[in-house]
């Protein structure tokens, strides 16, 4: 095998698994060629070539649910992503083609499997989308990430490899002390950490903001079993606000300023963390507030809880890091498919589920209900540590290492 064609992206929990094969099967095989196809304007453009590897767009975009005069154009883009598809396939003759979700594997695939080429799909939530599930009638293996998806696919096609995640993130033994000082953490105090994907999510954001204002650092937060002394002086919250919410965020703490003081003392520029770090100018410093945070190994490190949307990556990572999560799935994303990953694990035990339009009221509540509950924690760490699978890009690479020799 010799060539090998990657299609989907759209987004990070697709962009970065395929990124993470591609990188899989460079390592098992030194002389692969790999050609991505994307599509046009999509976040693949930019961070596949970025990663070192070429791509060809399509002009695709997704049929939207509600009527629009964008689905006008929809057939116009999906017959010309096709040929273009046919174009590429026939120049680049792969040896396998691998689909990993978004846009642009639907015409890939589709193309691919009516020649006759060898196909794989990772399908990354526990319950697929539209286009994976037609998909999967036509090619020769499914990836997954979750049991019991053969209520969806061929059961003799299913490998359950689990999803490819950053390999930087796995790596947190021993860094507690580091991510502390790097973020500015006290070690005396247990860490929430809040993230809800690079953009943010208002949401999560509200429902954080609420639980601080409403439990002043001079009040108790709740009485709870175990915790009747446990006041926000005990606590400190480490949280990724998203970009789009940062500057409104960071505004409603005035006592806060913002400084670079890792940057300074490393010589290094911090720009989407450290830099904007906010901390309290007075009072008690529990709170650190950021943009974005580029070292999720370190912040994974520190954290004692989890708050986190449901996204297929997010999910992988967090059973991977085997710690305590609440999760408020988005409902903002197609087939509730964070809803049902969430509910994967907290039907196992492995995770807390509060739902989107609760967390604003309950989420503060079950922060404190979580961190009294030493027995609950314990169970989660335990549950969700055994879903985790870190090999799981080296699994999909194999998978397609022996499509290939079949083809041969």
């Amino acid at each position: 095998m010799r060539r090998v064609i990657i299609s989907g992206g759209g987004t990070g929990g697709h962009v970065f698994p395929a990124i993470a094969i591609a990188n899989a099967l460079k390592t098992s095989i030194k002389e692969i060629e790999i050609l991505f196809i994307g599509a046009k304007g999509r976040m693949e453009m930019e961070k596949v070539p970025a990663a070192g590897y070429h791509i060809e767009g399509l002009t695709i975009s997704g049929f939207q649910r509600r009527l629009t005069l964008k689905n006008l154009t929809f057939p116009f883009k999906l017959l010309g992503s096709l040929l273009k598809a046919r174009t590429i396939i026939s120049k680049f003759k792969p040896d396998v083609v691998i689909g990993v979700g978004g846009y642009a594997s639907g015409p890939t695939l589709r193309i691919a499997t009516a020649r006759g080429i060898p196909s794989l799909i990772q399908e990354q939530n526990s319950f697929p989308g539209v286009t994976n599930r037609i998909l999967g009638n036509r090619v020769q293996k499914i990836c997954v990430a979750y049991e019991g998806m053969n209520k969806y696919f061929p059961a003799e096609k299913i490998v359950l490899t689990g999803n490819p995640i950053r390999q930087e993130v796995l790596q947190i033994v021993g860094k507690t002390e580091e991510a502390q000082q790097f973020f500015g953490l006290n070690p005396d105090r247990k860490t929430i950490l809040v993230v809800g994907g690079s953009l943010g999510a208002g949401t999560i954001n509200q429902a954080i903001l609420k639980f601080v204002n409403d439990f002043p650092d001079q009040g108790s937060f709740l009485k709870t079993p175990g915790v009747s002394n446990h006041n926000i002086t005990d606590l400190q919250i480490l949280w990724q606000t998203g970009k789009n919410y940062f500057d409104n965020i960071n505004a409603s703490f005035p006592r806060q300023k913002s400084y670079n003081q890792k940057a300074e003392n490393s010589g290094q520029s911090q720009k989407s963390t450290v830099a904007n770090r906010s901390k309290p100018e007075t009072g008690t410093d529990n709170l650190v507030i950021l943009p974005f945070i580029d070292r999720m190994d370190l912040a994974y490190a520190a954290a004692d809880l989890i708050v986190s949307r449901a996204g297929a990556i997010a999910i992988s990572e967090l059973c991977v890091i085997g710690k305590p999560v609440i999760l408020i799935p988005s409902p903002n994303v197609a087939e509730d498919h964070q809803t049902k990953n969430a509910l994967f694990l907290v039907n196992r035990n492995a995770a807390i589920l509060v739902r989107d339009f609760d967390a604003i009221e309950k989420l503060g509540i079950t922060i404190i209900a979580t961190l009294a509950d030493v027995v609950l924690q314990s169970e989660l760490k335990k549950n969700i540590a055994e879903l985790g699978i870190t090999d799981a890009a080296a699994r999909i690479a194999d998978e397609v290492l022996k499509l290939g020799k079949d083809n041969e």
